[in-house]
């Protein structure tokens, strides 16, 4: 944090770093804008966010570690990645917990929902809370074939998020799977040392993945949920106003956020059907949520009791 003596009447302007892994034309600018407007127009212009997209102060894990040793106040990272410091966290990304895009809008606006991750990292992290939730909307598959069923899985080497829900489920549907940072994914989808990797519609296009991968199969296997961070560090350093301005700020995302970044969704699929990618959009999921449906229980059971109270508040919202 660094601070500029501004012309705001005679209080100074704080600055605060906000780190993310995505460009700023994702779902992740979207929360950062939100999150940005709100806190200024509230703090009357004395706190401000400046925004590191595309991963410029590192990936998501070693942010995550930046953030609560104090180094950098505030970061997205997805479920998957919150798994290192809190392995409950894998809740949010496991398989077909979320039927469909409205209900992944409703569920992670939910102010219950909010309270029960907020609650679990609570308890399990030191260093950094969770202040909302957030999405970039569901994940799909995307490869140099078509996955029209789950015997199209058959053998394929997929490039997976290393947490226990995906090293579970992605065998179980007949694959292999393949670790590495996301950097690295587009070099190994044009070489062939993956077939498949999955992500959201909107992280394809923006990181131009479709050059390699020019078939996307609409999966919706899993959401790809984000977690917004602050820095205990910096959280402590505030007065309980400021801090009431922060909280709120991280509302007007978790309220506001979802709707938008589904929305950004559509928009890249049509892009992506404009500039002549295959979308396969009648997927027959009936084979996967065949596989995937017990382990909702097994995997949230297994995870803790913060893992199963978010499964069951989620599953309970229509």
């Amino acid at each position: 944090m660094w601070l500029t003596v501004g012309a705001v009447g005679a209080q100074e302007v704080k600055h605060y770093r906000f780190a993310y892994d995505q460009p700023k034309t994702t779902g992740y600018g979207i929360v950062g804008d939100i999150f940005n407007d709100k806190l200024k127009a509230l703090s009357k212009g004395t706190m401000v966010i400046d925004q590191y997209p595309g991963a410029q102060l590192g990936q998501e894990p070693q942010v995550l570690q930046l953030v609560k040793s104090g180094d950098v106040e505030f970061c997205i990272s997805s479920s998957a990645n919150a798994a290192t410091l809190s392995p409950q966290a894998g809740v949010m990304s496991m398989h077909f917990l979320f039927r469909s895009e409205a209900h992944l809008v409703k569920a992670l606006a939910d102010p219950e929902v909010s309270r029960a991750v907020k609650g679990m990292i609570a308890d399990t992290v030191q260093g950094a809370r969770v202040i909302a939730l957030s999405t970039l909307g569901l994940r799909n598959m995307y490869s140099k074939r078509e996955i029209r069923k789950i015997e199209d899985m058959k053998g394929l080497k997929v490039r997976v998020q290393a947490t226990p829900t995906e090293d579970t489920m992605f065998p179980a549907y007949g694959s292999q799977i393949v670790h590495m940072p996301f950097g690295s994914v587009y070099t190994s989808l044009q070489t062939g040392v993956v077939d498949v990797a999955e992500n959201g519609v909107n992280v394809y296009l923006a990181n131009k993945h479709y050059e390699v991968a020019p078939v996307l199969s609409i999966t919706e296997h899993e959401a790809n949920n984000s977690l917004i961070w602050i820095s205990d560090k910096l959280w402590n350093s505030l007065t309980p106003e400021q801090q009431g301005w922060v909280q709120a700020a991280a509302d007007e995302v978790n309220r506001n956020e979802p709707a938008k970044a589904v929305e950004l969704e559509h928009q890249s699929q049509d892009k992506l059907k404009s500039i002549g990618v295959k979308v396969v959009t009648d997927v027959d999921k009936s084979g996967f949520t065949a596989i995937a449906d017990p382990y909702l229980d097994k995997l949230s059971k297994d995870l803790g009791p913060h893992a199963e109270k978010i499964k069951n508040l989620i599953r309970a919202i229509n």
